[in-house]
């Protein structure tokens, strides 16, 4: 075994790991990337079909960040953001106030997706605690979401196994049923329904709304939850059923963002006004770690206040617009521009989207679906009766298995395969992936 193996079994602790599966295979020691490709230590090339848990946007190794990365060194490393600020940071607040929602017009800087979406949290309690409305404490959120691994952002989420053994630190949310097209909630086809699975969310903020500070989800793609793409007309009822309650919407873009549903951010799609944004992932194009919540000014300025009254927000981060991912972040968004990179995939999209297709008739495929460059593939025990494989059966570590022997780095979440590669794919590389990965499904035998 590789020593350097030998050291990470000795001293590392994998997240989303158990340590067992070390034993069927050690860690793959990656050296070096370029574009859409990993290489290990020994020479073998891999396709990151996932964009390194849905962060890297532009390729690997991109010259223009590298080069933003050294000129930034070159001037400040880091400074605390409370009482002093630079540059890169008013730029990218700037900057993404740009892209965003125009009711929005502050950015509060943190460190990852949690953080974002907790940021939201605390921002949406502590408004509503100061303008006198002492009962609104709770927040709604989808049955089946994720939002993060924090105590608040794992409040939030599903019961699943995420947050299982966490749960006697969780605090009380609201769940209403997700708008799960395959699995309906409430029984329904897609093509027979009126989106009717808005109907537990509006009875629930009709009933509760003056208990219920904010309704938290991911716009149109729960990711975590198992790619799980949904109408955007649930997205547009959500946000009216909001406004209609006095119930703030926090919009978590952590894994949309930044061109992934073929626009710049997912809500785009609906036309819908949040009152927050939570970005992380591909805002650094996955160089470093950077996240942001952008609010409107409405609630900013209900944290303007006496000292005594606790009206200032008392949440911050060591790292909170760190300098250098700033600069970053900024050289990210110039690629966009630079590179036409929305315009591009809008032409890959379409190839995407029928090459996808192929895969519906295969024999263990429940369902198929796409958006943006954002693919998922069901597998199901039984396609008449969508019953799912076990968690026993462990078929997604056995497609994650057969994947590296294709060259393929997929990370499959339980049953359910998914491509997300960066936005830099070509449209050879497109179908080069999707040949192999057609061929794992092809050959499945369980």
């Amino acid at each position: 075994m590789n020593r350097w193996i030998k050291k990470d079994l000795k001293y590392l602790w994998h997240p989303y790991t158990q340590a067992k599966d070390h034993q069927i295979g050690p860690p793959i020691l990656i050296e070096k990337a370029r574009g859409i490709k990993l290489y290990d230590n020994k020479a073998n090339a891999y396709y990151d079909t996932i964009s390194s848990w849905w962060c890297n946007t532009h390729g690997h190794n991109h010259p223009k960040i590298k080069a933003a990365i050294k000129k930034q060194l070159d001037s400040l490393d880091h400074v605390l953001f409370a009482g002093f600020t630079h540059k890169p940071a008013i730029l990218l607040a700037e900057k993404l106030l740009s892209l965003t929602p125009k009711n929005l017009t502050r950015v509060f800087f943190s460190d990852n997706g949690s953080t974002a979406v907790e940021t939201a949290l605390k921002i949406s309690f502590q408004y509503w605690q100061n303008i006198g409305k002492k009962r609104k404490t709770k927040f709604v959120s989808l049955d089946l979401a994720y939002h993060g691994d924090t105590i608040g952002a794992m409040s939030l989420g599903g019961d699943t196994i995420f947050n299982k053994p966490f749960e006697a630190l969780l605090f009380e949310t609201i769940k209403v049923p997700s708008p799960y097209c395959y699995r309906c909630p409430m029984g329904k086809k897609r093509t027979l329904c009126n989106i009717d699975c808005i109907k537990p969310l509006e009875k629930t903020l009709k009933q509760n709304n003056n208990q219920i500070a904010a309704l938290v989800l991911e716009p149109l793609l729960m990711a975590a939850a198992g790619m799980i793409i949904y109408p955007v007309e649930y997205l547009k009822k959500a946000a009216l059923l909001s406004k209609k309650y006095n119930v703030h919407l926090i919009v978590d873009e952590v894994a949309t963002g930044f061109g992934r549903t073929g626009k710049m951010f997912a809500c785009e799609h609906a036309g819908v006004l949040p009152n927050f944004i939570c970005l992380a992932k591909g805002i650094t194009s996955g160089t470093l770690p950077l996240a942001a919540t952008l609010t409107t000014e409405k609630i900013y300025n209900a944290f303007y206040g006496d000292y005594e009254k606790y009206k200032t927000l008392y949440h911050g981060h060591t790292y909170t617009a760190n300098p250098i991912g700033c600069a970053a972040a900024l050289a990210n968004l110039e690629i966009f521009k630079e590179e036409k990179t929305l315009k591009k995939i809008e032409g890959l999209m379409p190839v995407f989207h029928s090459q996808m297709e192929r895969f519906r008739p295969l024999p263990y495929v429940g369902d198929v679906r796409y958006f943006g460059i954002v693919g998922a593939i069901e597998l199901v025990k039984d396609k008449k009766t969508r019953q799912p494989f076990g968690p026993a059966q462990r078929i997604g570590h056995h497609i994650y298995q057969k994947g590296l022997k294709q060259g393929l780095i997929l990370r499959p979440l339980g049953n359910i395969i998914y491509l997300w590669p960066p936005l830099s794919i070509t449209k050879t590389q497109l179908h080069t992936i999707l040949k192999k990965l057609f061929n794992i499904v092809k050959d499945l035998n369980f």
